[in-house]
């Protein structure tokens, strides 16, 4: 059992090693689109979330 764990994290180091690691500019690039992108959807969401509110408040008082 033990020999299996050691070969699984022998594999998985080999496997990490071949991987095409991003640049510093790349991951940072990637990070602000993605907050970006975060802050895009959240103002819309509330964005809508606000106007349906308002109009659920419209709709019920008749």
């Amino acid at each position: 059992m033990f020999g299996k764990v050691g070969s699984f994290f022998s594999e998985s180091k080999q496997e990490l090693a071949k991987a095409n690691w991003p640049t510093r500019e790349e991951l940072m690039g990637s990070t602000a689109l993605v907050i970006v992108v975060t802050l895009i959807m959240s103002a819309f969401i509330f964005g809508v979330d606000f106007i349906l509110s308002i109009l659920m408040r419209i709709a019920m008082a008749f």
